[in-house]
């Protein structure tokens, strides 16, 4: 099993040497992120979104940190000037990723990915938007959302600097919706099928988890668990803000976030991060997610985030506030180009913390999944909390799943049209709008960090 799973891998690898850009390609094997050139890759990354609908995650190789870029609600990633200029000051800050929440799958985006890969800056993106989001009361997976989802990864496939797509951010905010987790889970599946049916890369198939104690560790186990690998995500990650100000590994809650995930199968990292109540944010937890407590386990942190804005959690802005009736890109009036302008002293604070950590890591060559390649056991579901049997059928495209099904593992029951999963590499329209992190009530409780590659 440890050979299966490390051959392929280091054969991949190796095929691409010779073909390294500035970015070289990332994989997940076992629990851990590598490069192409057998570096462990951690991520320090920085969120870019606006609060009603702007997100924007950076991430680098090897200790990577990542930003939570979103400058306007439709795509980001089509101003090259603009990319240019903030991957620019990206650099300086010492982010080696960015996540963006929500993208338009027809637009033109090589001048923007090819200036963050110059700037050694890899993307996290979203699959999902506004309107083909995984619903927590009533939820679905659909041919719609199947092909729509299939349209962003056609887009971004082709480029070196995806390190990896999410098919869901905080769908699950309570365990009273916890009956939402399969249709999660079927949309990795079924994205996973369509990547491997295009003969894609393997890019890296995962979710971006609100962090709530009554879903801990369920959902985390129940997206990784199984038999089939087909199934499960290739990796986990969490918005987390409970360190706030100078808090402590066990004061923040840290402690048990590292509980929960020593053994995982899969990569994980904090895909949210920034608690900014009490000022100012001194950004100590990166001490910890590099550090020996949690880096053997974690693969870094995104910060939210990039752009400041009304939610006052921003890195940079691009200018005085102006009047959104004289200048229609202002949106809430605050400016979405222009020159990054840095905000003090969040930024300097977040830079001098990613300035002193260099977490070690480990070769490719050097490691061992052995005790890594186990899934954890599927949850079972619990009277008033989690209600997921783990065990249970996952729903084909167009199919709900009843109440015995979530509970007892019986097989799901159509709603009528249900299909076998046939996304269309051209369906789903435009991918437009705004994602707002979903659940900031949440989200003030979660941390969020991005990963940076140390070369």
């Amino acid at each position: 099993m440890l050979a299966s799973l490390i051959l392929p891998s280091l054969a991949f690898l190796l095929a691409t040497d010779n073909a390294l850009a500035a970015t070289p390609i990332i994989s997940a094997v076992g629990s851990k992120f590598f490069t192409a050139d057998g570096n462990q890759f951690y991520i320090k990354g920085v969120h870019q979104a606006p609060s009603p609908a702007f997100a924007y995650q950076a991430l680098s190789s090897l200790p990577c940190p990542g930003i939570a870029y979103q400058l306007v609600s439709t795509d980001p990633l089509i101003d090259t000037d603009q990319c240019k200029r903030d991957a620019k000051q990206m650099q300086d800050l010492g982010a080696n990723a960015i996540r963006v929440y929500h993208v338009d799958p027809t637009a033109d985006h090589k001048g923007c990915m090819s200036a963050f890969a110059d700037a050694g800056i890899y993307l996290f993106v979203d699959l999902d938007d506004f309107p083909t989001q995984i619903q927590p009361d009533t939820p679905a997976w659909n041919q719609s959302q199947l092909s729509a989802f299939s349209a962003v990864l056609d887009e971004f496939q082709q480029f070196d600097n995806t390190v990896g797509v999410f098919v869901g951010n905080e769908v699950l905010t309570t365990a009273e919706v916890s009956n939402a987790a399969p249709y999660v889970k079927a949309a990795v599946r079924d994205m996973k099928a369509y990547r491997d049916s295009k003969n894609y890369r393997k890019i890296p198939i995962g979710y971006s988890a609100a962090d709530v104690p009554g879903l801990r560790p369920m959902l985390q186990n129940y997206l990784a668990c199984g038999d089939s690998d087909a199934e499960r995500a290739d990796f986990y990650s969490l918005n987390v803000y409970e360190w706030c100000a100078d808090s402590s590994y066990e004061g923040s809650g840290y402690s048990q976030l590292e509980k929960n995930a020593t053994g995982y199968n899969i990569p994980i990292f904090i895909s949210e991060t920034g608690c900014r109540v009490p000022r100012p944010r001194l950004f100590t937890d990166q001490s910890e997610i590099f550090g020996p407590n949690m880096s053997d386990t974690w693969s870094g942190a995104i910060v939210y985030e990039w752009i400041q804005e009304a939610n006052d959690y921003g890195l940079i802005n691009y200018g005085p506030m102006v009047d959104p009736k004289v200048s229609t890109d202002a949106l809430d009036g605050y400016p979405r180009s222009g020159t990054p302008t840095t905000q003090s002293p969040d930024y300097g604070n977040l830079k001098r913390q990613w300035a002193t950590l260099s977490p070690t890591g480990v070769k490719l060559s050097a490691y061992s999944v052995s005790a890594r390649i186990t899934p954890p056991a599927c949850p079972t579901s619990t009277p008033g909390g989690w209600i997921v049997n783990g065990n249970a059928k996952l729903p084909s495209v167009g199919q709900t799943l009843d109440s015995a099904a979530t509970s007892s593992g019986a097989t799901p029951s159509s709603t009528g049209s249900a299909t076998k999963a046939t996304p269309s590499p051209t369906g789903g329209g435009t991918i437009s709008g705004g994602r707002e992190v979903a659940g900031m009530a949440v989200g003030l409780l979660t941390v969020m960090m991005g990963f940076v590659i140390w070369l």
